[in-house]
């Protein structure tokens, strides 16, 4: 397959990098900085651009099977908000515009439901720092619902996401969190990655949200 990942230098992208050159899969590792692409593998093509030039990324995707963004528009950045927005639609419509079909997003675990009509985000106890970020990818989740002319899917991580190691077994969910017996919500970054290409190669949410969890 050959896959577009947008962000490739970031932490989930760097992941998705690794899994899927692992499996031999030809990756446009796409980067705003591509000299901080560390992973060296003869699969990967790396390709600067910035997402908010549309016609310039839809030259960049043209003849892929597949976009995967592990866009973010900056934990720091004071138009989190806006900005992830702009660059996620932005993204959403180089893909069409390439006549590429399959879009698949990392977003966040926000907008996982911990109750009818209680998501994550909106919840006290969710850290302030990650709030703006967490409710802008909530939002862009709610507009790619409305798309129809893609093949997309967008993965909330568990709640927990952190370093760890690959172990390839972890369990789905859609829009609940996955919590184990302990009442943990948690899954490494390798894991993530793993989960995100088994959905390009296997189409098990298209046109859906799915989640994960050990």
């Amino acid at each position: 397959m050959k896959i577009a990942l947008i962000g490739a230098t970031g932490f989930t992208g760097t992941a998705v990098l690794n899994e899927a050159v692992s499996r031999g899969h030809q990756v446009t590792a796409i980067a705003r900085n591509t000299e901080k692409i560390t992973v060296k593998n003869d699969l990967i093509t790396p390709v600067q651009a910035d997402v908010n030039d549309v016609a310039a990324l839809t030259e960049i995707l043209k003849g892929h099977d597949a976009v995967a963004s592990s866009f973010n528009a900056g934990w720091t950045n004071p138009d989190l908000y806006a900005d992830f927005i702009k660059g996620s639609e932005d993204i959403q419509e180089a893909t069409k515009q390439a006549g590429v079909k399959r879009l698949i997003v990392i977003g966040g675990a926000g907008s996982l439901y911990i109750a009818p009509g209680v998501q994550l985000v909106d919840t006290p106890q969710f850290p302030a720092e990650w709030k703006e970020g967490a409710t802008a990818a909530r939002d862009y989740l709610n507009i790619l619902k409305k798309e129809t002319e893609l093949n997309w899917t967008f993965i909330s991580p568990a709640i927990n996401l952190h370093p760890g190691e690959r172990t390839g077994k972890f369990r789905l969910g859609t829009d609940n969190p996955v919590f184990d017996a302990d009442q943990k919500c948690e899954i490494s970054v390798e894991d993530l990655a793993v989960a995100l290409v088994d959905e390009l190669e296997k189409n098990q949410f298209v046109r859906q949200r799915f989640t994960l969890g050990y």
